[in-house]
């Protein structure tokens, strides 16, 4: 279903944007977890389950809901990128972006000419409404379409002035666990070398003036990322989300049985 890119609205207008990130490529979780009203889904391809047939299902239970997809693509296949923009995907991330000229490839390889390359069959696929809409489709997808450029490496923070140049990129989105991973301190999130890099990272992303993402991590919840100036964040995966519940009633289950035992 064509429609508005209701999540690159609402961030160029200065709201802030809160999602759940999925990766379970599970159709019934995605319908729910749009249903309760999350900005956007993160269908994460790169770690997660899930092809192009699958995404398309996702696609299909989030769109009776306001909630944006958004799809983390395993790399930056440009074939791929093209089944998943033909399936009518609304926004992409791409993984360990480091020069301005791969921000720049990506973004052609999501346009059409003459903004881009991407390859045309507009009468047949799901983006355009199986052709109904395909002059509309065609006409505004790259305006449509929000892109994002993942930092995490430092040869990526080094260049985000440069990257912060490509029209296109709509975001830069730092990933607090390989960048922490590419100095390898993965998860010292206090490690002085990991803090001073991605204050570095998000002073520069602030100075091109480009959208800031980033996940929740250490002792900064997704509240606090939006304190701290990001435009877009997470409030956790929908894996942890169902472990979390699930373990928490055990416990609380095995504490009452315990308790219960000792009373007798």
């Amino acid at each position: 279903m064509y429609r508005e890119n209701r999540l690159k609205k609402m961030l160029n207008e200065g709201e802030k944007a809160l999602g759940c990130w999925t990766s379970m490529d599970n159709p019934i979780t995605t319908e729910i977890l749009a249903i309760a009203g999350f900005d956007f889904l993160l269908i994460d391809q790169e770690h997660g389950y899930g092809d192009a047939k699958g995404l398309s299902i996702q696609l299909q239970a989030m769109s009776a809901t306001n909630t944006t997809s958004l799809l983390r693509v395993p790399n930056a296949d440009e074939a791929y990128v093209k089944k998943a923009l033909d399936a009518g995907t609304e926004s992409l991330m791409f993984p360990t972006v480091n020069t301005a000229q791969e921000a720049r490839d990506i973004v052609e390889m999501c346009r059409y000419a003459p903004h881009g390359k991407r390859g045309m069959a507009p009468g047949m696929i799901r983006a355009t409404n199986y052709g109904m809409d395909a002059p509309n489709y065609v006409k505004t997808a790259h305006e449509n379409t929000f892109i994002i450029c993942q930092i995490e490496t430092p040869e990526a923070v080094a260049n985000i002035s440069e990257m912060g140049k490509v029209e296109g990129v709509d975001m830069l989105f730092i990933g607090p666990n390989d960048l922490s991973c590419s100095l390898n301190k993965f998860a010292q999130y206090e490690d002085p070398e990991f803090v001073a890099l991605i204050e570095k990272a998000e002073n520069a992303i602030k100075e091109t003036g480009k959208l800031l993402g980033s996940i929740p991590y250490g002792q900064f919840g997704w509240q606090a990322m939006f304190d701290r100036g990001f435009n877009l964040t997470t409030a956790g995966t929908e894996v942890a989300l169902l472990r979390e519940a699930a373990v928490n009633i055990m416990k609380e289950h095995t504490a009452h049985n315990r308790s219960s035992e000792a009373a007798e």
